[in-house]
């Protein structure tokens, strides 16, 4: 399906972790990049594109600084310094009405469209959430929706969110059946009930991808193995999804863009033009260019209430985000090591 060198995730001790070829975000790029790579059929796409996304309030409003964890503030948002997408995928299973956002990335694009950096939350990890005491990131999403999390990214960060995107989980079924299923690398072996992940290449239908993207308990490191299993997931899905099988088939691409845009909500400032448009400015990306980096943390801890937690690098988090704020990421992905 995919060389193994190719589909292979990158950890540490790399200094990169990389992607597929040409990506603007996690799941809105997907769609915008095969909009743009098929020609003649992109009006038939922008249109069923724009029939299926959903526009929402996801973004609060404006604020003119960002207090940081060690108390003091930064004015946003920067000038010049690329832009930040927030990709959030939710895990409410149907007929559930709780929100929870598991997937929780933060892509980066400098001003010079010379790369994408993608940062991974772990859903776990223990945060101050503006208006409530800390608690781990995730819970910024169930008391407040899209809006409170990106005010706690932008206070935990100090730079200005400019866009946001969800999907949810079942999203990754309908994608991956639509692409005639995906080659995922595992590092860790799992028995996910009716069939059993082994450690290395699994191929993997809808069903079993999102059993694979759930899965933490009987993995090592619980969320953090989580986290990378569904980092090899989306890059597995990207690799399958930009390949002439599916490119070349308008059959299988059709059905792959209703899938992504199905359940794609996105703030109301991000329209398919603008995604398109984007896409168009990054054409010049390739694997080498795409990073993926988990946010920074010191270990595993117990909240007051009794809840695991990863415990927040401060000293981490804020050359993180000052990496950010002055569109220095290239430096700081080159040094940083994904746990």
């Amino acid at each position: 399906m995919f060389p193994d060198e190719d589909s292979r995730p990158i950890t540490a001790p790399k200094k990169k972790s990389r992607t597929g070829r040409r990506i603007l975000t996690f799941i809105a790029a997907l769609v915008a990049l095969v909009l743009v790579a098929v020609g003649g059929f992109v009006v038939f796409l922008n249109q069923k594109v724009s029939g299926n996304i959903t526009q929402e309030e996801l973004l609060p409003k404006a604020a003119p600084s960002a207090t940081l964890p060690d108390g003091t503030t930064v004015a946003i948002p920067q000038a010049e310094v690329g832009k930040n997408y927030l990709i959030i995928g939710s895990d409410a299973r149907p007929g559930e009405t709780a929100s929870r956002s598991d997937v929780i990335v933060l892509a980066h694009v400098p001003e010079d469209k010379s790369a994408v950096q993608l940062i991974h939350f772990p859903r776990d990890l223990y945060v101050p959430i503006p208006g409530r005491s800390k608690d781990k990131i995730n819970a910024a999403y169930a008391y407040g929706g899209a809006p409170l999390l990106v005010s706690t990214l932008q206070n935990l960060l100090g730079v200005k969110i400019d866009h946001v995107a969800k999907t949810d989980f079942e999203g990754f079924r309908a994608m991956t059946d639509a692409v005639g299923g995906v080659r995922v690398y595992a590092e860790e072996a799992s028995n996910e009930g009716a069939f059993a992940i082994r450690e290395g290449f699994n191929d993997l239908n809808g069903e079993q991808a999102l059993a694979f993207v759930r899965e933490r308990y009987q993995l090592s490191e619980g969320d953090i193995s989580r986290g990378r299993r569904q980092q090899a997931f989306i890059k597995a899905l990207m690799l399958k999804a930009i390949s002439v099988d599916v490119v070349t088939n308008p059959i299988r691409l059709t059905r792959f863009v209703d899938a992504a845009t199905d359940n794609l909500v996105v703030d109301k400032g991000l329209s398919v033009a603008t995604m398109r448009s984007e896409a168009f400015a990054l054409r010049g990306v390739r694997s080498g260019d795409v990073v993926f980096v988990t946010a920074p943390f010191t270990g595993f801890g117990t909240a007051p209430n009794g809840g695991s937690i990863e415990i927040l690098d401060e000293s981490g988090i804020a050359a993180l985000g000052k990496a950010l704020r002055t569109d220095t990421m290239d430096e700081y992905a080159d040094v940083s090591v994904i746990p």
